[in-house]
């Protein structure tokens, strides 16, 4: 057997096997190491990737609610301004309606005064008109009348 070449053969085999294995373990291990240290920092970077998501998620959510808040204020601003300006212009309309029907009592005020003097002046004629007639006839008549010279004379002193 010590004789036997394929003996050496299998002992040198088995001794190069245990030596490579020995070598190759080690360049093993390593490259596994390696590798769970990398996928062990990926972890931890997903991680940090993760909870700036989230951070960011939350910011959002708050930038959200900030802005619906906002958009709230905004419509019952807006509320509280249409609702003020529907009372100016209720108020503006009354007074519009109250000007108005003051200048209509002012035109009836005036409407009256102009048809009383066109009454009186209508009036006023028809008795000059009148006393003239009969101060013609009277005249005509050859009958003076101290009455209506009187009259006359008054009436001329109220015309003017």
């Amino acid at each position: 057997m010590l004789q036997d070449a394929t003996f050496w053969v299998l002992i040198a085999f088995v001794i190069f096997v245990g030596l490579a294995y020995k070598k190759i373990s080690s360049l093993l291990t390593n490259a596994l190491d390696q590798r769970g240290e990398r996928i062990r920092q990926e972890l931890d970077q997903a991680q940090r990737l993760r909870e700036d998501a989230h951070a960011v998620l939350l910011e959002c959510q708050q930038r959200q609610h900030d802005a619906e808040q906002a958009a709230e204020a905004i419509i019952a601003h807006a509320r509280e301004e249409a609702e003020r300006i529907r009372t100016k212009a209720e108020e503006d309309v009354q007074q519009a309606v109250k000007r108005r029907e003051a200048q209509a009592i002012d035109r009836i005020a005036q409407a009256e005064a102009q048809a009383l003097a066109e009454v009186r002046n209508y009036a006023v004629d028809l008795a000059i008109t009148g006393s003239r007639r009969l101060f013609e006839e009277r005249v005509a008549a050859g009958e003076p009348d101290p009455l209506v010279d009187g009259s006359l004379a008054k009436l001329g002193g109220l015309l003017n």
